[in-house]
């Protein structure tokens, strides 16, 4: 490879980009060639999958890739419903298949890695997690990526491999190939939440790849101080901000009233799938006394599960029964139609409820970065957010932003009624000084930053 000539990429996530929707034709065989998208219509017969890794790596490849530092890239992650090969333009999707009776293991492997990372609980028998029948699935899983990737090496000859998010973790090092590793550590790192029985598969894990990305200076610390001496670089997420609208008031009328928001009423907006992670029931708990005063506001709850929760994923029923216990909780405060779930909505329905929201709301207990804060700037609403995410450490409080503790609902509901009884002044000035920090977390930042961290480690 000659310095500055175009890379070939392979990238390894779990979510797939694309969940089908139909079936068209079946899915493919062995022989049968890929399925192509640009013969299906998005929205109908497939989407995109909602989140924040696939948000954010498509418009990535999509720029390197009309700029020319990308050629080939193929992209492996976890779909058992999907066809083996999708062609989507000059990028091809390969679906790692997992059977049903092996899904539970690994989902439980995965959540409790999760929550204890999350600090939602306890890690319960965490020094015999390794010698459970269900991590023997979760490396199933991991070395059925990794077999998958390694197949594809003998034919395409990747120039590096670009591995995301903690469930694939294990992946670099079941990877049997002397090329350059990248993984990126999409959730929070505190190395205070680590069970000392999991330090040294995990350090393992991490020191298996060339270079480890963190989306916050306070992950990056936590990282060298849990023992880690390879090399990890800090980048912020990031969207592309082609990827919003600013639909007409017509429109947005249009769509807050089939949600049954009423026409004047001023919406408090919280975007997030439905995970206890995510801390809606703080939102929901703050509102109870903030609706008494303010009668005709509404919370909007924007979102659903993740791909493990889907019936196109893992098939996880974490999402439902989250959404029930929000159900529950806002029927126990007497807020009943105060309080609106919206479940998945397409781009065009979240961008008219951006529009439409007086302002957003963060509450998550604990938060990897927070690219819906992004989303928000993009549209120039003011944000309260969790000071447990990420993204808080480009918040100036009281400037760009406000920031809140998500366990002190008193303070998160005070928030709440000052600008809900502003004069739209304050909260214009922390819409605009929003936007203009949001230039730090899109894709055209951040293109320079990983074009930079490819020929870093590939020396090309």
């Amino acid at each position: 490879m000659t310095p500055g000539d175009p890379l070939t990429l392979c990238i390894n996530t779990q979510t797939p980009l694309v969940q089908l929707l139909t079936n068209p034709g079946g899915a493919d065989s062995a022989t049968s060639r890929p399925t192509e998208l640009s013969e299906l219509k998005e929205g109908v017969d497939y989407r995109i999958s909602p989140g924040g890794v696939t948000r954010m790596v498509l418009p990535l490849v999509r720029r390197l890739q009309a700029e020319h530092v990308l050629d080939d890239v193929h992209w492996v992650a976890l779909n058992p419903s999907g066809p083996r090969t999708l062609r989507l333009g000059s990028l091809t999707l390969h679906n790692v298949g997992l059977e049903r009776e092996r899904m539970a293991g690994y989902g439980h492997v995965k959540e409790a890695i999760w929550g204890a990372v999350h600090g939602l609980e306890a890690a319960q028998g965490a020094e015999e997690l390794l010698w459970t029948e269900h991590y023997s699935e979760y490396a199933y899983y991991n070395r059925a990526s990794a077999e998958t990737i390694q197949k594809l090496e003998k034919t395409v000859d990747f120039d590096a491999f670009y591995v995301h998010d903690f469930q694939q973790l294990a992946v670099g090092h079941m990877l049997n190939t002397l090329k350059p590793k990248i993984f990126r550590w999409h959730i929070p790192f505190d190395d205070s939440m680590i069970p000392e029985e999991w330090r040294s598969w995990l350090a393992a894990y991490f020191n298996s790849y060339d270079m480890v990305v963190v989306s916050a200076r306070r992950y990056l610390d936590s990282l060298k101080a849990f023992g880690h001496t390879g090399k990890v670089r800090k980048m912020y997420p990031y969207v592309d901000p082609a990827d919003f609208s600013t639909p007409s008031e017509e429109v947005v009328r249009a769509a807050a009233l089939a949600r049954g928001i009423p026409e004047n009423s001023p919406v408090l907006l919280v975007v997030g799938r439905m995970d206890p992670m995510k801390g809606q029931d703080r939102a929901i708990r703050a509102f109870a006394p903030v609706a008494a005063r303010f009668p005709e506001a509404r919370l909007v709850l924007v979102g659903n599960g993740s791909f493990s929760g889907s019936k196109g994923g893992l098939g996880l029923s974490k999402s439902a029964r989250w959404r029930a216990e929000l159900e529950a909780l806002v029927a126990e405060l007497g807020l009943g139609t105060r309080v609106v779930f919206t479940g998945h909505v397409d781009q065009l329905e979240l961008d008219c409820l951006y529009e439409r929201a007086m302002f957003t709301i963060l509450p998550s207990v604990q938060e990897g970065f927070g690219l819906v804060v992004v989303e928000s700037w993009l549209h120039r609403r003011p944000t309260l957010i969790t000071d447990r995410a990420g993204i808080a450490e480009l918040v100036e409080h009281g400037r760009n932003g406000l920031l809140f503790d998500p366990e002190d609902m008193a303070k998160l509901a005070d928030q709440m009624t000052e600008l809900l009884t502003d004069d739209g002044s304050r909260r214009q000035r922390l819409g605009q000084a929003g936007y203009r920090t949001s230039s730090k977390c899109t894709v055209g930042s951040a293109a320079r930053l990983e074009e930079k961290l490819l020929r870093d480690v590939t020396g090309g």
